[in-house]
C-alpha cells in the first residue's frame, strides 16, 4: 500500500515527520489525536517519543500497545517542500 510508513522521526511534542511509500513526506500533529484509553498514557511526550515503525503493519506502533493506521497518518499529512 502506497500510504506505508516508511521512516519516522520525533519532531517535538506531539508532532512526527513521516515519508510514506508513495514518496510524501511531512509533519503529523497528533496532539488532538490521542484519545482512547490506549492512547493515555501517551499523552506524556516521554512516552509518546517512543515509537518505532512497524516493520510488518508499516505504521506507528508504542511500546504499551497503541497504533495508527498508516491511511490515517497519510490523512493528517502536512506536506513539507
Amino acid at each position: 500500500m502506497n500510504y506505508h510508513v516508511m521512516e519516522a522521526r520525533h519532531v517535538f511534542g506531539h508532532r512526527i515527520w513521516l515519508r510514506c511509500r508513495d514518496g510524501s513526506e511531512g509533519v503529523v500533529d497528533l496532539d488532538g489525536e490521542l484519545t482512547g484509553p490506549v492512547f493515555e498514557a501517551l499523552h506524556d511526550v516521554d512516552a509518546f517519543k517512543r515509537f518505532r515503525v512497524d516493520e510488518v503493519f508499516h505504521t506507528l506502533v508504542w511500546e504499551n500497545g497503541a497504533d495508527m493506521a498508516p491511511e490515517f497518518l497519510h490523512s493528517r499529512l502536512h506536506v513539507t517542500a
